[in-house]
């Protein structure tokens, strides 16, 4: 008996190049146009108009129209976290480039997984909340403690806000690079945005690298806990507040 979701229709469309570059080049929460995705690819328009066509169908992907230009995006952050999981596997696997990008280092220390921080920085923020008891699992799934929502608070991120969106609040998300967990949904999106806004960290415009300068890798070091030995909530470092100067990148 065949029961469940039938996979083969997802996994025929994901088995293309084309269409597996497009899917990578998107997991940089930019939405491209049919242009440069064909660029990327390294087809033709007409081809590549083809590939959105079955991407868009098959509702991984989505498009929004502005003027007389197409912008595509990944249509949920459950797509990035299917894409996320694949390059695990090919990681662990084999199945890597030939020819490795210079950026490839750079990507395994910081990176944007669809709207939240991953890589070595990304796994290192997710084990310092969970060790500080400020994030635990559920029946219902990972939750944030009261402890977790005063760290929250003190840090400008609002978890009002982000447990209001529609779409999961918080989730581990298995990162390809470091085999562990990141923060992903709308609480990772959130704390990845204060990153931004405190000017510790800006992303590389050409690629998924997060690229954060000396002095606000400690400093997000020090917020999520892991500059001191046995760093309980109480010890957390407190955001300056927004009179502060910044640190530009």
């Amino acid at each position: 008996m065949k029961d469940g979701p039938n996979i083969a229709r997802i996994a025929a469309l994901l088995g293309d190049n084309a269409r597996a570059d497009v899917l990578t080049a998107l997991m940089t929460d930019r939405a491209l146009t049919a242009t440069e995705l064909a660029a990327i690819a390294g087809v033709t328009k007409q081809t590549m108009s083809a590939h959105l066509s079955k991407l868009l169908d098959a509702s991984l992907i989505a498009v929004d129209q502005q003027g007389r230009h197409r912008y595509f995006r990944l249509a949920d952050e459950d797509v990035g976290g299917l894409l996320e999981s694949l390059m695990g596997v090919a990681f662990r696997t084999g199945a890597v480039r030939l020819l490795s990008s210079p950026r490839e280092p750079a990507l395994r220390k910081a990176r944007v997984c669809y709207d939240h921080l991953a890589g070595e920085l990304g796994v290192l923020a997710y084990e310092a909340l969970v060790r500080n008891d400020l994030l635990e699992m559920s029946r219902q799934g990972m939750r944030l403690t009261a402890a977790g929502t005063e760290w929250c608070r003190r840090a400008s991120v609002d978890p009002d806000a982000a447990a209001r969106q529609r779409r999961t609040f918080c989730r581990p998300c298995m990162d390809w690079s470091e085999r562990r967990y990141h923060l992903a949904g709308s609480l990772g999106a959130a704390l990845l945005s204060r990153v931004y806004e405190q000017g510790w960290a800006r992303r590389d415009r050409s690629s998924r690298v997060v690229l954060f300068t000396s002095n606000g890798e400690r400093r997000f070091r020090e917020l999520i806990g892991v500059s001191k030995q046995n760093c309980r909530v109480s010890d957390f470092y407190q955001l300056p507040n927004q009179n502060d100067t910044k640190t530009k990148p």
